[in-house]
């Protein structure tokens, strides 16, 4: 992805020329281009991920929390809100959306008042999100594979550790990343070859798994040998880079597969003086493109070291957390992802527009975020409370109005008067 320079000028900009030019759009229609930019387009996409999160009580149990992995405003996707359905348990007091220490992750932390032994209640939810078209296209031709690490910059060294998921370090995965080595010392050759690779090797062990449901454990060496989910080729992706010098990381994400599911695993790695650039796991794809999923968490090196086992295949372990509970009382209840926990994500919409109108419309939107992540985590009084509860309400209407009228002014009138409502807040 491109570096955070190039993000900052581009706000930098929207930022001058809204506060000298738009002063107010409760009333909006966004300005014409100039006629040189009029052939210019950029896309934005409308991405809804939905969740069935079922608890099962093993004991009785007082108030706890439980802390859910939930979309942060990352390079070219920004969260717009969280709605809850109306099956929604009722012992759900309230919910809050928390920094984590690990930037920019969020997780959205829901507070349940009680359960008793043998109870199953359910949270469902649906978070929407706005992310930017990009095809990873403008990556420069001639990135070369690093000399050393010291040419990534220091932020992302810590993905050049090995861990226990990701052993980087070991003979057999330097030898394999050796064979994947371009005649052309190309970082993006290198990058095609393991996408190709860990989808392809030994995939009829991978069908005899998927078949028998006996996935084992989803480290990088156990799927250098067998193959195995998109968790394991995610982490054996991310070994056969580490050990070439290149940082990547383990990414959380709901893609649009048609199909409900527990959460895809995809990575990201990083090419110096550009920036990261995403993989599908399970495609064996890259670049692969913004607009296919949300991202709900970049794993850190100590995601890999704390992982979890599978809920629904029971031999599978290795897998970063998305769920955490502040109690043993309490676990999530999967099946089969017919019944029980489950998610999916859904492209909603999709609409082009000139340059300036995107970035204006993205831009807001992430005033708008900052905010309402802001207000809900605050003790509020009623008539600041009713703000919130009208910004979130017209956050809401900015979603179903673009998905119906696919008319990116429909969804900027509303996201300005959530704004508006919000700027009513006493601080």
């Amino acid at each position: 992805m491109k570096t955070g320079k190039h993000t900052i000028l581009i706000l930098t900009s929207v930022c001058i020329i809204s506060l000298l030019v738009i002063p107010s759009f409760s009333s909006l229609t966004l300005p014409l281009p100039s006629p040189l930019s009029q052939t210019i387009t950029k896309d934005l996409h409308l991405l809804r991920v939905e969740h069935y999160l079922e608890l099962n009580a093993l004991e009785n149990t007082n108030e706890f929390h439980v802390h859910y992995v939930f979309p942060p405003p990352y390079n070219y996707q920004v969260p717009i809100v969280l709605n809850l359905f109306n099956d929604t348990t009722s012992k759900l007091m309230d919910y809050t959306i928390i920094k984590e220490t690990s930037t920019p992750n969020r997780v959205v932390n829901f507070t349940i008042s009680s359960m008793q032994a043998g109870d199953h209640e359910l949270i469902h939810f649906t978070i929407w999100v706005l992310v930017e078209a990009h095809d990873f296209s403008d990556v420069p031709s001639d990135a070369h594979m690093p000399w050393s690490e010291n040419e990534n910059p220091v932020e992302t060294r810590e993905w050049l550790s090995p861990s226990e998921m990701v052993q980087s370090r070991r003979i057999r995965i330097k030898l394999k990343a050796n064979q994947l080595e371009p005649g052309n010392d190309n970082i993006l050759s290198y990058a095609q070859n393991v996408s190709y690779f860990i989808k392809n090797h030994r995939y009829g062990l991978f069908l005899l798994q998927l078949w028998t449901r006996t996935f084992f454990k989803q480290d990088a060496m156990t799927t250098l040998k067998i193959n195995g989910e998109n968790v394991g080729r995610s982490h054996l992706a991310c070994a056969l880079f580490r050990t070439k010098d290149i940082p990547a990381r383990v990414i959380l994400a709901h893609n649009d597969q048609g199909f409900w599911t527990q959460m895809h695993y995809m990575v990201e790695y990083y090419i110096p003086e550009y920036g990261w650039v995403l993989l599908d796991s399970t495609k064996g794809e890259t670049p692969y493109d913004t607009q296919r999923q949300i991202i709900n968490r970049l794993c850190t090196i100590e995601d890999e070291e704390n992982t979890k086992q599978d809920y629904i295949y029971r031999f599978m372990k290795g897998e970063e957390r998305w769920i955490w509970f502040d109690t043993g009382a309490v676990q999530p209840y999967y099946v089969d992802c017919d019944e029980g926990s489950k998610s999916q994500m859904f492209t909603e919409t999709s609409v082009s527009a000139q340059p300036f109108a995107l970035d204006y419309t993205f831009f807001r939107t992430q005033n708008v975020y900052s905010k309402y992540e802001k207000f809900l985590a605050m003790d509020l009084s009623s008539s600041d409370q009713q703000h919130v509860d009208q910004a979130i309400s017209y956050q809401t209407q900015a979603c179903e109005a673009l998905v119906d009228t696919e008319d990116i002014n429909e969804y900027v009138f509303y996201i300005e008067k959530a704004y508006d409502e919000y700027k009513l807040i006493s601080e």
